[in-house]
């Protein structure tokens, strides 16, 4: 949820002479940042909307007239750092043309492991409080599981294609692979933290290759231990 060049992240005092745009991006993206710093620090639960805007440096009226409430403003900040965190994976996917699919998996692990590890207390937040913010939440972070889905079942396509002897699995394995790596890496953030997290990419390499493509071809491709 970073902020671009193109938008400031604190407005000039006074009369500044900057485009309508550029200062509801600013506003915008500055209460999506402080949420998720309000949340981290106090739980879903225990975050007011005044712990927001005192973190974004806006009034409660500017607040509302970007969200309608907390839930409003928190699942907007869940889906865009979702958003980018799923651009990474696929970017890391599509980043050797060359390589196959195995290859793929794991520079995919590896980006999303390293964009959460880069970013512990928001991983918490997005990871583990999104459970506590309702049922918008709740089905935001289904779709986003859905497409990470899709990411998955294109990779065993491509498995496939080297070992035509693998069936065409339902759309519920995949799901199910997906859920699994949130279970592994949110287990991981509540006993250890996120800044270790890249550690469990042989394991989360494992787990994928043993459902998409059988044990043997995991034991092969992670070197666990």
């Amino acid at each position: 949820m970073a902020s671009t060049p193109e938008i400031p992240r604190r407005l000039p005092r006074g009369t500044h002479g900057l485009d309508r745009r550029l200062v509801v991006a600013s506003q915008r993206t500055r209460l999506l940042e402080a949420v998720g710093r309000a949340v981290a620090a106090k739980g879903y639960a225990d975050t007011t909307i005044d712990d927001i805007v005192r973190g974004a440096g806006v009034s409660k009226k500017t607040f509302y007239e970007h969200f309608g409430d907390k839930e409003d403003c928190f699942v907007s900040a869940y889906e865009a750092a979702a958003e980018e965190l799923f651009e990474r994976v696929r970017d890391a996917h599509r980043r050797d043309p060359e390589a196959d699919w195995l290859a793929r998996t794991r520079a995919g692990n590896v980006a999303y492991l390293r964009w959460l590890a880069a970013e512990p207390a928001l991983a918490r937040v997005f990871l583990i409080e999104v459970g506590a913010a309702g049922a918008r939440a709740a089905n935001s972070r289904e779709r986003v599981r859905d497409r990470y889905a899709e990411l998955i079942r294109q990779l065993q396509a491509e498995a496939r294609a080297g070992f035509p002897e693998l069936p065409e699995l339902p759309g519920e394995i995949f799901h199910a692979v997906v859920a699994a790596v949130d279970d592994i890496v949110v287990r991981e953030i509540r006993e250890g933290g996120a800044e270790d997290l890249v550690r469990l990419e042989p394991i989360l390499r494992y787990l994928q290759v043993a459902l998409l493509a059988g044990p043997e071809v995991a034991a092969r491709s992670a070197e666990l231990g």
